[in-house]
């Protein structure tokens, strides 16, 4: 009995509290009350294409609207090969057909808030890495219309975590916030990342465990995820973040 009293006590501190303090300042901050209302142009981070002529990847991350604002984020995939003039954004959505290419402007602010780059790469490893990303995009398998779940997942997050994982080079994993991230596909309780630094145990994005180099250690409950990162030292708190380098 006393074990379970510790476990709701460890939950409700450890991912309960910070969600629910996270949703107390987003109800009382100013946001657009519809995505008709928001900002959706581009929060100039990124330079002109064709101001370099390298190839260049990023992996951007965005507070996402409405009161999932209050815990979760959107993610996407951008790539520029070498010589392009122009950028080709990926994102999963909820609409339509679910992968979309250049719906949005490539560092666009979604539902008014500005992007964070979780990650980028630039030059001959980006040409690289282009064709891994391009291909893991195409191996996603809920990529038709209906393939999109908010909650636990599929979702936009579910997608950009495949490519992270199927592309270890790049070597990132999305926010603690990115909520749908710890869904794998095709229902797997198991996935270990192509180059074998990390791997990712979970029961349909409910209830899990991630390990290793990139994750750090990191425990996900109902989607929230708290853990610690030691090779670039930081603490990861439900719905508010990463704290650290």
């Amino acid at each position: 009995m006393k074990f379970f009293r510790r476990l709701l006590l460890a939950i409700l501190f450890v991912y309960l509290l910070p969600a629910l303090a996270s949703a107390g300042w987003w109800y009382v901050k100013e946001r657009p009350a519809s995505w008709r209302e928001a900002d959706w142009s581009s929060a100039k981070i990124l330079p002109k294409p064709k101001e370099s002529e390298d190839a260049a990847i990023y992996i951007f991350s965005a507070t996402t609207g409405g009161m999932k604002g209050a815990v979760a984020s959107h993610s996407w995939i951008v790539t520029k090969g070498k010589g392009d003039a122009t950028y080709n954004r990926y994102d999963k959505v909820g609409w339509g057909s679910p992968i979309r290419r250049n719906a949005y402007m490539a560092d666009a602010r979604w539902y008014s808030n500005t992007p964070h780059l979780v990650v980028s790469v630039k030059g001959d490893e980006a040409a690289r890495l282009i064709p891994k990303i391009e291909q893991a995009i195409r191996s996603y398998p809920y990529s038709k219309p209906g393939g999109y779940r908010i909650w636990p997942g599929p979702n936009s997050n579910t997608f950009v975590a495949h490519v992270l994982r199927s592309v270890p080079e790049l070597g990132a994993v999305l926010p603690p916030d990115a909520v749908g991230r710890d869904y794998l596909p095709e229902g797997k309780l198991f996935s270990v990342d192509a180059d074998g630094l990390d791997m990712h145990a979970t029961l349909y994005g409910l209830l899990g465990i991630s390990a290793g180099v990139r994750s750090g250690l990191e425990v996900h409950f109902m989607g929230l995820v708290a853990g610690f990162d030691v090779l670039r030292p930081a603490v990861k708190i439900p719905a508010l973040g990463r704290f650290g380098v």
